[in-house]
């Protein structure tokens, strides 16, 4: 599969959990926020990428001429697979974040995801709060979900999203020591609640006035709004002149 399409991000090798550092334990639940520089990236995102990169926890890459797309897996709502066909048809890589439950239930997609070259992130287990878990709860939270996935598709993640975007600078420290970096997002918007969608057009309109370089794109396959725009956008995204 090709991985060096993320080149911005930089391959981390999985390795035992160790103790490094006592860390801040306040629970924080990240957002990207409104405000943006003049290169249209939010200032909390950037803001973070200066606090935590050190931790290998990102909002963005570094690539200012790159858009990643990512979509969190928590369960199957029969959008996956046109999604899917769209990335083919465009010839796009996304980073899809499973849940253990997910991982467990959909081996024919999961498969397809890494047949067609996507990456697979850990989202958790159990999709539970990090900040919320002792020490040992937390790396069985990502180590338990990474070890099925190896096992079972013989597929090794390296990228973590934490489940309800809620960290820690300890929950932080705590997926660094597990070998993983971390990755938020830059851009997103309320795509998940299935009674509630936003209709194509305001979500093409939304997402693509948003565009920026270097920008972690999250999205919901669980969203019938995102399975029905996301040619459009990467052909937005294209047309602004970055790469998808």
């Amino acid at each position: 599969m090709k991985i060096n399409a993320y080149a911005a991000l930089i391959t981390a090798a999985i390795m035992p959990c160790t103790a490094v550092y006592a860390a801040d334990t306040t629970k924080t639940g990240y957002g990207q926020g409104t405000n943006v520089d003049e290169n249209n990236r939010p200032t909390d995102a950037v803001q973070f990428n200066s606090r935590f990169g050190d931790l290998d926890a990102f909002a963005l890459s570094e690539d200012d001429k790159r858009i990643i797309i990512t979509f969190d897996q928590g369960y199957e709502n029969g959008y996956t697979a046109r999604i899917l066909d769209t990335l083919k048809e465009k010839d796009v890589q996304a980073i899809f974040f499973l849940t253990g439950p997910y991982a467990q239930t959909e081996h024919d997609l999961v498969q397809r995801m890494i047949d067609e070259g996507h990456i697979l992130g850990n989202h958790g287990m159990t999709h539970a709060s990090l900040p919320t878990l002792s020490d040992e709860d937390a790396k069985k939270e990502i180590m338990s979900l990474h070890d099925y996935v190896m096992d079972n598709y013989g597929y090794q993640m390296q990228y973590f999203r934490c489940p309800c975007g809620e960290y820690s600078e300890k929950a932080l420290e705590t997926v660094h020591e597990c070998g993983y970096k971390t990755l938020f997002w830059s851009s997103a918007y309320v795509d998940w609640n299935t009674d509630s969608q936003p209709s194509p057009a305001e979500g093409l309109k939304k997402l693509s006035d948003a565009a920026h370089g270097g920008e972690i794109l999250l999205l919901h396959s669980v969203s019938a709004t995102n399975a029905e725009i996301l040619g459009d956008l990467i052909d937005n995204f294209r047309a602004k002149g970055f790469t998808v």
